[in-house]
């Protein structure tokens, strides 16, 4: 949702690695209004995204970009190895999640571990 810290990271020449799990959705919010409300999805359809490893190159990191879960591994160690700033676009299903999660209101002991 930001892309300024890229810029500084590579004047720095820092070795950061930014991992992308990119579902074409604000996937995390998508994932509330699906678990919460009815799957009624509202603003979280980024489909007209940005080509990551493309701005990655035009911030002057390096992009790396895994299409298929057999494609993950090599990505992965091509982008840890790479000594600079790497971005990592790891395409997902649209319908991929993330747990664990915590509701709203409750605490983390009422963590949610699976849909």
């Amino acid at each position: 949702m930001n892309i300024q810290e890229l810029a500084t990271a590579v004047q720095y020449n820092l070795p950061v690695k930014i991992v992308i799990m990119n579902n074409g959705y604000l996937g995390m919010v998508r994932q509330w209004q699906e678990m919460f409300y009815d799957r009624t999805y509202s603003e979280v359809d980024i489909s007209v995204a940005p080509d990551f490893v493309k701005l990655a190159e035009a911030y002057g990191a390096a992009g790396f970009r895994a299409t298929r879960p057999e494609e993950l591994s090599e990505t992965l160690a091509a982008a840890l190895n790479h000594k600079g700033v790497a971005v990592i676009d790891i395409v997902v299903s649209k319908e991929e999640n993330v747990f664990p999660m915590v509701p709203a209101g409750a605490d983390a002991r009422q963590m949610i571990t699976q849909a």
